[in-house]
């Protein structure tokens, strides 16, 4: 059985195709489109999916796309009514696009799917599953568990912003949902807009800013005092009610009503090439720490409603790596499955699955103690042939290759301080670049976070880099009792490797606090001594582990800086030649592709008319 899962025209939009319940593909349109979060149809994610699986559309027996759209019209329409005569503006603006593409979108996804191959379309099926039923069907089918309480939390789908259920065989059942516009998520993006940074993507920048925050401080804990008095109100089972009066996302272009937050907090909206000030840091914390509280509390609705001791979480706020690590050491659950594409990506996969266990009614397999992701590793790779094309295309200059191996020599420059593009087998599917699409440098540096922030990546440089360790030697530096394999839990660094504080710290500003070393792996060391932890093992990715396992023999210290190969407003590298050119934009040491190995120095000059800044919306 054939079924191929589409999500799209929001952001983030992907294609997923699974085989008899088994994904066989998966990937984001932005990583061949280059446009980072492209919400326009998947048409080339699609086309690589039914290449892998070797199947015809005519071979398809459904396509499951991860909403329902005339539910959403439905609450579009009925959210006008409720606020007008407030955004009559935007409901001009969206109306004609609802009633030209978006209230046909099964005519819609037919006409795109004719670009690719013809096909009968009384044959193949168009399913609908909700929103929030797609997140959960992502997480719960793709987890290890038998059984399990499913958590998703997000912006909005149809009108769900979260709900809970549980998973039992091939059955999801929900037991409660939060309705729009009542959304953590929402506000969360609300607090992301404030502070000068993109909705739906820089929400991972906001959280970024949060440690800088002073947790003792009169003025942070005004901030969370305020946002708890007016903004939210939250209940003792995590539900929330949304203060409309100091929004505007309902029915408006813009997120909140600037002019009623400054009157409230004291703070003016950062425009984005604004200094971020001490009050932007605070301001950040107290969010985080509002959200952490509503995720705690939902956790210990979803466990009392479901009594299962495992949990399964999903829906754009499960990218939420802080409040992650918060939920999983509280102990609330034995164990938590968190889906690596939790966002609206995901939503293909899970539409996907959804169409397979619940509408086709086919049970579902667990083998071993292993989920079913595949480490992520789920879109194209490249063979040596093509490399060899792009070689020859730029000219580019391969290293002569001795009887050293690779891990050997790449840990060599690591370990000298180089900065290394990494680019091995499959992509990853999701926004964490896991060690097949990543740029590594050496974590015992105390200048490398600067380095590969301001002269690689071309971004902020508050922004903490995420570690890649051995799972086996995970527990030596992190408070970790288990594994990480998605990069998507903040849990602090061992007491044993901090370094002592000095005297006013906290008094420091926040470029200031980044220039302190905090431990003896201060480069993956953010300032709260968290850190962002994937969990390395032999049996999902040979080739990165035995580069872990070198760089150990050689340093002593079995971890990595791993950050995703792109550049600031590029979606991650997919092919060689993205790579390549990724490589000669920045000011990375080597690039390593497959068994190829690049050295800056020895490559053609490169032309300089061609400004990455141009080609990329910066986020």
């Amino acid at each position: 059985m054939n079924i191929l899962g589409i999500s799209a025209f929001y952001h983030d939009s992907a294609a997923t195709i699974i085989q008899d319940g088994k994904i066989i593909a998966a990937a984001q349109e932005e990583r061949f489109s280059r446009k980072k979060h492209d919400a326009s149809f998947p048409i080339e994610a699609v086309r690589f999916c039914l290449k892998k699986a070797d199947v015809s559309i005519d071979e398809l027996d459904a396509i499951a796309f991860y909403d329902k759209p005339l539910l959403k019209f439905e609450r579009l329409l009925e959210t006008y009514y409720a606020f007008a005569p407030r955004g009559l503006r935007s409901f001009i603006a969206a109306m004609p696009v609802w009633l030209r593409e978006k209230m046909f979108l099964k005519r819609e996804i037919y006409q795109h799917l004719k670009k690719i191959g013809s096909f009968d379309k009384g044959k193949v099926k168009i399913l609908f599953p909700e929103h929030h039923l797609s997140h959960a069907a992502s997480a719960y089918y793709a987890s290890p568990f038998k059984e399990a309480a499913i958590l998703t939390i997000d912006g909005v789908g149809e009108w769900a912003t979260a709900t809970i259920s549980h998973g039992e065989g091939k059955d999801i059942r929900t037991y409660k949902e939060l309705r729009f516009p009542h959304s953590i998520g929402l506000l969360y993006s609300a607090f992301t807009y404030y502070l000068g940074f993109r909705v739906n993507s820089g929400e991972y920048k906001l959280m970024g800013l949060a440690p800088y925050g002073n947790p003792e401080s009169d003025q942070m804990l005004k901030y969370k005092a305020l946002i708890e008095e007016h903004l939210v109100d939250i209940k003792p089972d995590g539900s929330i009610h949304l203060n409309q009066t100091y929004f505007s996302y309902a029915t408006g272009l813009r997120m909140t009503r600037d002019s009623h937050w400054e009157k409230l907090l004291g703070v003016s909206r950062r425009s984005s090439n604004d200094e971020i000030l001490q009050e932007h840091c605070d301001l950040a914390l107290a969010i985080q720490q509002v959200t952490e509280e509503v995720v705690l509390k939902m956790a210990k609705e979803t466990r009392r409603l479901t009594q299962s001791e495992y949990l399964c979480l999903s829906g754009g706020v499960a990218l939420n790596c802080v409040a992650n690590g918060k939920l999983l050491k509280k102990g609330i659950f034995k164990d938590i499955f968190i889906q690596p594409a939790s966002g609206d990506a995901g939503g293909s996969l899970g539409a996907a699955l959804a169409a397979h266990h619940i509408y086709f009614q086919k049970d579902r397999v667990i083998t071993g103690s292993e989920d079913a992701m595949q480490g992520a590793y789920l879109g194209p790779e490249f063979s040596d042939v093509e490399i060899t094309q792009m070689i020859e295309k730029f000219n580019a200059v391969t290293l002569v290759e001795g009887n050293e191996k690779l891990s050997d020599k790449i840990a060599g420059f690591l370990q000298e301080g180089k900065v290394v593009g990494w680019m091995q087998g499959r992509m990853e599917f999701g926004p964490r670049a896991l060690g097949n699409r990543s740029i590594l440098g050496d974590p015992r540096s105390s200048e490398m976070q600067k380095i590969m922030n301001l002269k690689i990546k071309y971004r902020e440089s508050f922004r903490p880099f995420a570690p890649s360790v051995l799972v086996e030697k995970a527990s030596d530096y992190f408070e970790l009792d288990g594994v990480s394999p998605y990069m998507l839990l903040a849990l602090p660094i061992q007491e044993a490797l901090h370094t002592d504080m000095p005297e006013g710290y906290e008094q420091l500003s926040m470029l200031e606090k980044l220039n302190v070393p905090r431990s003896s792996i201060p480069a993956v060391t953010h300032v709260d001594y968290s850190a962002r932890i994937q969990t390395v093992s032999k049996e999902t990715n040979q080739r990165y582990w035995e580069l872990l396992n070198a760089f150990e023999k050689k340093t002593g210290v079995g971890l990595l800086i791993n950050t995703s190969f792109n550049v600031r407003g590029e979606p991650i590298v997919c092919t060689p030649e993205d790579a390549y050119r990724c490589f000669m934009r920045t000011e990375m040491d080597y690039l390593v592709i497959g068994d190829f190995i690049f050295d800056k120095k020895e490559q053609p000059k490169w032309d300089h008319r061609d400004v990455w800044k141009e080609d990329f919306v910066l986020d």
